[in-house]
């Protein structure tokens, strides 16, 4: 997948720059790419519609951020 790929193509610098680089792929994943498995949703998404169906099933309020951290 795109994960794979990216970890194949990049040298990094630090043990700090990976987790860096993995954080930020993981906001990416979550609220910004659409997955064909959730009918073409971001996972957020998916969630946030799932909470308003059963929010008895969550603990915290599924929340939308803005955007990557920079």
């Amino acid at each position: 997948g795109r994960i794979n790929e990216l970890l194949q193509q990049t040298r990094f610098d630090s043990r700090a720059d990976l987790q860096t680089t993995l954080m930020n792929y993981l906001k990416l994943y979550n609220h910004h790419i659409p997955q064909r498995a959730l009918d073409a949703k971001t996972p957020i998404l998916a969630l946030k519609e799932w909470q308003q169906k059963r929010p008895e099933l969550f603990v915290k309020r599924v929340y939308e951020q803005a955007g990557l951290d920079r």
